[in-house]
């Protein structure tokens, strides 16, 4: 898997697995986000978005994929690691992922209101941070956009409860 079709078939893989946990959290009500960690050819952590539910505004997919990871390992520092995400990260999470020196980032759909990989904000590849990330954008995006927008559209069009008061 050292060819660049080889990783990028790579790249879609995790990032199948990133979409089944959105649709995990999509399920519960949430944001559909979901992350994996991997080092080597070995998840780490993985998480997908539940801040309602567990009334935490940090519990983001990247967070509790990184503190399961930094649990498991025992460390807080995740070095050569890849993070795939299905929504490019906000800059909560990826000031996150620089302090735990992730390596590589990889995210399926951009955000043009918060993305912090580029879209709006670059955090992950800043030169005035002491870390800086690979990034790579737009695997599987039609797909993890796709699954954003209909559980937008959903919410949107929901009928409202009618009181009988």
């Amino acid at each position: 898997m050292d060819t660049a079709a080889g990783i990028a078939e790579q790249d879609r893989d995790w990032m199948r697995q990133a979409l089944v946990l959105a649709r995990r959290a999509a399920e519960a009500g949430e944001v559909p986000v979901g992350a994996v960690l991997v080092r080597g050819a070995e998840v780490i952590g993985e998480g997908w978005n539940q801040p309602i539910g567990a009334s935490d505004p940090t519990a983001h997919a990247e967070i509790i994929a990184l503190r399961v990871a930094a649990a498991r390992i025992g460390n807080y520092r995740l070095v050569d690691s890849t993070l795939y995400v299905t929504l490019e990260p906000c800059p909560m999470c990826a000031g996150a992922m620089v302090h735990s020196r992730v390596a590589r980032v990889v995210y399926g759909a951009a955000d043009p209101r918060a993305g912090a990989a580029g879209t709006v904000f670059e955090l992950l590849r800043s030169t005035v941070l002491n870390h800086r990330a690979e990034v790579a954008g737009g695997v599987l995006a039609e797909e993890c956009g796709a699954l954003l927008r209909a559980f937008f559209r959903a919410r949107r069009f929901l009928p409202t409860p009618i009181n009988a008061g």
